[in-house]
């Protein structure tokens, strides 16, 4: 279907829908005379979705919104993974959309290489030591003390922005990158090693760190499961900073339980928010940061920057969206 065209600067409404994020008020701030307006729950952009122009939404999108939204000619997306819309039904109905990748390029790279930093230097145990206001003592035991990132080996499955950028941060901490991506001859330059993901279960046995960075896709969806744990060395540990299903989150458990590998530190599951019932908030030797990799104080900007690029474009007559994906 030929895609439904924006009304003018001065005709059109922009709805921002999100639990949290404080999208519109950043918006005001831009003095762009665009007409917005804000909701926080499901039930309200229910309510107004027929009002709209331009959605921009993550969580909170649900395609069935596509029968009730006769105006709706935009999406921009607010965050970057893109897995929530259905592009066969939303090119059917002439919507188009764009996600926010690369807005938390660094933002979840940071996290990641802090989230390997946190495991090497055993930081969620001090923090529990510190609310049990134990002082840990000297440890005899050589192989349960602190260690450093020099020298380890660390697997980065996606080499995308936030893989390349994480590539860059763990040789700066000397460390040896393996990356794994779907076509090993485009990109990943920045590793020391770049491998297609069919080699995975080849260099996971190399693995001081396995990082998580890549899409969700059939591809990579439980792409770490009980084979993959099995692969891994017993003192090796996983991050995933890309989405909750690419683990198999039972054999993570499996695999936490049995020793089969040493630590894990998830900032996406399966299911969340996480259920106070989930064995994961007791699995041994687990860290989990609730989907918080991509947040900093400017993601609204950086996110409205997108939106603003991608309407002046539409307003301009061109076809190319900033990381248009219908």
């Amino acid at each position: 279907m030929t895609p439904r065209q924006l009304p003018p600067r001065e005709q059109i409404t922009v709805c921002f829908a999100h639990a949290a994020y404080r999208m519109q008020e950043r918006f005001a701030l831009r003095n762009t005379g665009i007409q917005s307006f804000e909701v926080r729950t499901l039930d309200e952009l229910k309510a107004r979705i027929a009002q709209t122009d331009v959605l921009s939404v993550s969580g909170l999108w649900r395609n069935e919104l596509i029968a009730s939204s006769p105006r709706l000619a935009f999406i921009q997306s607010i965050s970057a993974g893109t897995d929530q819309y259905s592009r066969e039904l939303l090119a059917q109905a002439g919507v188009r959309a764009a996600s926010a990748q690369g807005v938390n390029e660094r933002a979840v790279a940071e996290h990641a290489i802090a989230l390997i930093l946190a495991i090497a230097r055993k930081l969620p145990q001090a923090r529990d030591n510190q609310t049990a206001h134990k002082w840990r003592g000297m440890i005899s035991e050589i192989a349960q003390r602190e260690d450093e990132l020099a020298g380890k080996t660390l697997v980065i499955v996606g080499m995308g922005r936030i893989g390349s950028r994480l590539a860059r941060l763990a040789k700066a901490f000397d460390m040896r990158v393996i990356g794994v991506k779907r076509d090993p001859t485009k990109g990943g330059d920045v590793a020391d090693r770049t491998v297609a993901q069919s080699e995975l279960a080849a260099v996971l046995p190399e693995a001081d760190f396995v990082a998580l960075t890549c899409p969700l896709n059939p591809s990579t969806e439980n792409l770490i499961d009980s084979r993959a744990f099995s692969a891994m060395r017993p003192s090796a540990s996983l991050v995933n900073v890309a989405r909750g299903r690419v683990v198999n989150e039972a054999a993570l458990i499996q695999a936490l339980q049995s020793g089969s590998i040493a630590a894990a530190a998830v900032d996406c599951v399966l299911e969340e928010p996480l259920p106070s019932s989930s064995p994961l908030w007791n699995a041994p030797n687990l860290f989990i940061t609730p989907h918080t990799a991509g947040e900093t104080q400017k993601y609204e900007d950086n996110v409205i920057d997108l939106l603003l690029e991608n309407l002046d474009r539409q307003w301009r007559g061109e076809t190319q969206l900033k990381n248009g994906f219908v």
